[in-house]
């Protein structure tokens, strides 16, 4: 293989580009497309729903509490996030202003669609074993249709590209639990689920 051909090579223009994306209204007010991050040979491919403040501020995917939930999670169940690769649906921050607070709001579905190329030229480059949607809205920019969590939990669904989605719930999700039992009751879940996605990239 050439050295611009290198699947790290690719990577790095595809970054460039998605840099530059002016496709759809979210890059006004976010600080900066925030591309994905791994090996690019990784077996396991996480994809999430978009990045979140200090994703935003700090252009790396999963670094905020959402990020922390996750690296935790990944550790018990045996999964070296270093051997991941590590993404969102949509690039950028989709957010409404709260004082001086930027809230969180989901990415509508022209917003995924529009974004769904980034996405799906990540996969055609690492071509992973098993991609993991964190998530409905990482599952519908995957499958291109909606897949709803609770019911697909735990099970892999063909995406349109015909790889295998891994369906699981995304770790903020464990953080607006206010209860503590329901929190450690849910983070055990979710443990288990990483840990299934460990076995399956191996099979």
């Amino acid at each position: 293989m050439s050295r611009c051909n290198r699947p790290s090579d690719q990577l790095g223009r595809l970054r460039l580009e998605a840099a530059a994306c002016r496709a759809c209204p979210l890059w006004k007010e976010a600080t900066q497309t925030v591309f994905g991050e791994g090996p690019p040979d990784a077996e396991i491919m996480l994809v999430g729903e978009q990045p979140g403040d200090k994703e935003d501020r700090e252009g790396r995917p999963f670094v905020g509490p959402a990020g922390l939930m996750l690296d935790r999670a990944l550790a018990e169940a045996g999964v070296d996030r270093g051997r991941a690769y590590v993404t969102n649906a949509v690039k950028h921050f989709k957010f409404e202003p709260r004082g001086k607070r930027r809230l969180h709001k989901r990415p509508n579905a022209g917003e995924i669609r529009i974004c769904r190329r980034w996405l799906a030229e990540e996969i055609a480059i690492i071509r992973p074993e098993l991609i993991v949607a964190l998530g409905a809205t990482a599952a519908q920019g995957l499958a291109e249709r909606a897949i709803p969590v609770q019911s697909h939990r735990g099970q892999v669904v063909e995406a349109a590209n015909g790889l295998r989605v891994f369906i699981t719930i995304h770790p903020s999700a464990l953080l607006r639990l206010r209860d503590e039992d329901e929190r450690r009751s849910a983070y055990a879940d979710f443990v288990n689920d990483l840990r299934t996605v460990e076995r399956l990239a191996k099979s």
